[in-house]
C-alpha cells in the first residue's frame, strides 16, 4: 500500500499518494493549468508534500492568464530565434491583456515576419512541447547562456531589486533562485531553452488562442543609453471566442481613440513644433476645458476651498526640503542655471502650497484649511510612454491640499471621497472602485517611521472600506511620502483608468516645520492631504472622448445645437432661433454653407452636435423647427420656445442624448 500524505485542497483535507503532482490532483478539470502552494505559483508538475496548501489556478483567472501569456511569449522567442538564429533574447514578461518579448536582431521586424513567426507557433502549439522547470546555479546559468549578452545581464539582477532594475525582470529572475525552463519535444528533444522564474503551462498544446499585434522600438532596460531592440506584442486567451471578443474590444477602442477623435473634431492636436507630450488645445477643445475648469473651480469654492495660484518654475532648494529632489528626480525636467541659482519647472504644486500655509501663523480655528488651484506642472516622461492626452509632459492639475488636525484626517477623506465621486457622477462616470496603495517595506524609496506609514494607511483604509466601494490593495504603488486611494473608473467599454487621487502626508509637514496652534496653546504638526478631482484635466478629457466616442453630453458638447435651413431663404428665421438659444446660454450655429441639406446633417452627425434644428416653410409658418436628434430620430413641429427649453433642460440636467 502506497504511503499517503495528508494536504488541504483550497481549505479541505485530504490524503493522497506520496508522490502525487498537482497535474495528478487536479486532473479532473482541463482549466486547471497551474496550481498555488501557501499563496505561491507553481507548475502542475511539482509532487505534493505533506502539509501542503494547495489551490488550483484555472486559465481564465488573473494568474492563470498571466501563466498562459508567459508561456506564450517563450514559444514567440523560440519561433523568432528558429527563423532568426542571429535574434538576442531580451526580456518576455506577460502584461496587460497580454505579452511581449524584447530581441536584438540586425534588422526590424516587418509585418511578413510577424505572419511567418505566428505560423511557426502554430507549428510549436501543434508539437505538445512539455515546459520543464529546472533549477541552476548562477555559473551553470552563465554557462548555458554564454551567447545570449541580456540573460547574462540578468543573472546579476536577481532577487527582489529585479523589476526595479529592468521592466518585467521579475518574470526572469525575481526568485531567490535561478531556474531555466526546457521547451522539450514529446520524443524527449530539447527545442528550446530560456532564463525564466516561471511557473508555465504543462505543455505548449495548453495555448488555446493568440495572435500577434505589433512590433515597436525599446530601449535595454529603459535607457537610452543602451541598445534599442525590437520588441513584438502579442496576445493570449483562454478560448477562440475569449481572443474574439478581445479583438472586438480593440477595434472599438480603436474607433473611440481620443487621439484620432481629437483631429475629427477639431479639439487638439500635438505640434511637432512644442516637443513630445505638450499639447495645444483649439477652440473646441477649449470650450470643453473651460467648462471643466468652472465647473471644478465652483465645486471646489462650495466644498469649502481656497483659491490659491503659484508659479511655474521654483529654486533648487524647494523640491529639496519637500523631497521630490532626492526621490523625484527622474520625473523632473534638467534645472534652468540663472543669477547663480538652479530653477526646476515644478512637477507638483505641493510644495508651494506649504509656504503658503507657513506664511503666517495658524490657530486651530482655521483647520481644515484647504487650499485649491489650477497648476500647470511639467513632469519628465520618457519618449515611449507619452500617449496623447493620457500621459503628456505638461498639465494642468486641479490641485488641493487640505491641512487638518490629526482627529480630522478622516473626516476629511471621507469629504473628500464624496466630493469626487459626487464630480465623476456629474461627468457621466459612475462605475468605478477604489485602489488603496501602500508603501513596499523592502524599498528605501519611502520615507517616514513605521507608525506614521501604519496610522496613515489604516485610515485611508476605513474610508475606503466604509465608502461600501470594492477597495483593491497596490502594494508599493504609494507615492514617497504617504499612501493614497485613488478613484479607478471603468468606460463605457470597460476599460480601467485611474482618476482622482487622495493622499495622506505625513512628511511634507514635517520636512516644511508646518505648525499651527492648539487649543492648549501648544505647536502642533498638521497632517497634510493631496487630492486632485480631475487628476490632470489633460488626462481626463482624453478619457471623456474616449467614454463618449466624442459624442459629449450636451452641457460639454462645444456646438450644443446648429440650425439647418431646408433652403438658403431660411437662414434668416434660423438665425432669430439661434439667438433666443444664445440668450439662454447655448452654444449655437447656423449652418449657411452652401451644401444641400442632407450634407449638412451628415456634417452636423460627424461633429457630434447633440441638437439639430431643421427649418423649412412650414417651420417658419408655425414659429416651430424640426428637431433631430444626434441618434438620428426625429420630432417635427416643435414650437420654438419649447425647443429652447428643452435644450436648455437638458444642458442644466447634465444629461446625455
Amino acid at each position: 500500500m502506497s504511503e499517503q500524505i495528508r494536504i488541504a485542497v483550497a481549505g479541505s483535507e485530504r490524503q493522497v499518494d506520496a508522490g502525487t503532482t498537482a497535474a495528478e490532483l487536479f486532473a479532473d478539470d482541463a482549466t486547471v493549468i497551474a496550481a498555488r502552494f501557501g499563496g505561491a505559483l507553481a507548475d502542475l508538475a511539482r509532487v505534493l508534500a505533506d502539509g501542503d496548501e494547495v489551490e488550483p489556478v484555472a486559465i481564465d483567472s488573473r494568474d492563470g492568464r498571466d501563466i498562459l501569456r508567459h508561456s506564450t511569449a517563450h514559444v514567440m522567442a523560440q519561433a523568432v530565434q528558429e527563423l532568426y538564429p542571429e535574434a538576442k533574447l531580451g526580456i518576455g514578461p506577460p502584461v496587460e491583456n497580454g505579452f511581449y518579448y524584447d530581441f536584438d536582431v540586425a534588422e526590424p521586424f516587418t509585418p511578413d515576419d510577424l505572419k511567418s513567426i505566428e505560423k511557426r507557433m502554430q507549428q510549436i502549439v501543434k508539437e505538445r512541447q512539455s515546459f520543464v522547470r529546472r533549477p541552476v546555479s548562477d555559473d551553470e546559468a552563465r554557462a548555458e547562456l554564454a551567447n545570449e549578452p541580456y540573460k547574462l545581464e540578468l543573472i546579476g539582477l536577481k532577487g527582489g531589486a529585479a523589476e526595479q532594475a529592468a521592466e518585467g525582470a521579475s518574470a526572469e529572475v525575481g526568485g531567490a533562485e535561478l531556474t531555466i525552463y526546457d521547451n522539450v519535444r514529446p520524443d524527449g528533444e530539447l527545442a528550446w531553452k530560456d532564463l525564466c522564474r516561471g511557473p508555465h503551462l504543462p505543455t505548449t498544446r495548453n495555448i488555446p488562442a493568440f495572435k500577434l499585434m505589433r512590433v515597436a522600438a525599446a530601449y535595454w532596460r529603459g535607457s537610452e543609453k543602451n541598445p534599442q531592440l525590437q520588441r513584438i506584442y502579442g496576445t493570449a486567451w483562454e478560448s477562440r471566442d475569449a481572443l474574439k471578443d478581445y479583438l472586438d474590444r480593440l477595434a472599438e477602442a480603436e474607433r473611440r481613440d481620443h487621439r484620432k477623435l481629437g483631429r475629427e473634431l477639431d479639439l487638439f492636436s500635438f505640434p511637432d513644433e512644442l516637443g513630445s507630450g505638450l499639447p495645444v488645445f483649439h477652440p473646441k477643445g477649449g470650450v470643453i476645458k473651460r467648462e471643466m475648469e468652472d465647473y471644478v473651480r465652483r465645486r471646489h469654492l462650495e466644498e469649502g476651498f481656497q483659491y490659491v495660484g503659484t508659479p511655474h518654475i521654483t529654486k533648487q532648494g524647494l523640491f529639496e526640503t519637500s523631497g521630490h529632489l532626492p526621490y523625484y528626480a527622474d520625473g523632473m525636467f534638467p534645472p534652468m542655471e540663472l543669477e547663480g541659482s538652479s530653477y526646476y519647472l515644478k512637477a507638483m504644486n505641493c510644495p508651494m502650497h506649504n509656504l503658503i500655509f507657513r506664511s503666517r501663523g495658524r490657530s486651530y480655528r482655521e483647520l481644515p484649511l484647504r487650499l485649491f488651484e489650477f497648476g500647470s506642472v511639467y513632469r519628465y516622461e520618457k519618449s515611449g510612454v507619452v500617449h496623447g492626452l493620457t500621459r503628456v509632459r505638461g498639465m494642468t492639475q486641479d490641485d488641493s491640499h487640505s491641512y487638518v488636525t490629526q482627529e480630522q484626517a478622516a473626516d476629511e477623506i471621507r469629504h473628500l471621497l464624496n466630493f469626487v465621486l459626487g464630480l465623476l457622477k456629474d461627468f457621466g462616470l459612475d462605475d468605478y472602485y477604489l485602489e488603496l496603495s501602500t508603501r513596499d517595506p523592502e524599498s528605501d524609496k519611502f520615507i517616514g517611521t513605521d507608525e506614521q506609514w501604519e496610522v496613515a494607511t489604516r485610515t485611508l483604509e476605513e474610508v475606503g472600506k466604509a465608502s461600501g466601494l470594492e477597495l483593491v490593495p497596490d502594494p508599493g504603488g504609494a507615492a514617497y511620502y504617504g499612501p493614497k486611494i485613488s478613484v479607478q473608473i471603468r468606460d463605457a467599454i470597460g476599460r480601467s483608468w485611474q482618476m482622482s487621487t487622495i493622499q495622506l502626508d505625513f512628511n511634507q509637514p514635517a520636512r516644511f516645520e508646518l505648525e499651527y496652534q492648539a487649543a492648549d496653546g501648544t505647536r502642533q504638526q498638521p497632517v497634510m492631504i493631496h487630492s486632485a478631482k480631475f487628476g490632470s484635466i489633460e488626462r481626463f478629457i482624453g478619457v471623456l472622448v474616449e467614454h463618449y466616442a466624442g459624442a459629449f453630453p450636451p452641457w460639454l458638447a462645444p456646438v450644443q445645437a446648429v440650425g439647418i435651413p431646408i433652403a438658403d431663404e431660411h437662414v434668416p428665421y434660423l438665425e432669430t432661433v439661434a439667438a433666443k438659444l444664445a440668450d439662454a446660454g447655448i452654444r449655437v450655429e447656423v449652418d449657411d454653407s452652401d451644401d444641400r441639406m442632407q450634407k449638412k446633417i451628415r456634417n452636423a452627425q460627424k461633429q457630434k452636435i447633440p441638437f439639430m434644428l431643421i427649418a423649412g416653410d412650414d417651420d417658419v409658418a408655425k414659429d416651430a423647427v424640426s428637431f433631430r436628434y444626434r441618434d438620428g430620430s426625429q420630432k417635427n413641429g416643435v414650437p420654438v420656445d419649447e425647443a429652447v427649453a428643452e435644450i436648455v433642460d437638458a444642458v442644466r440636467r447634465r444629461l446625455q442624448v
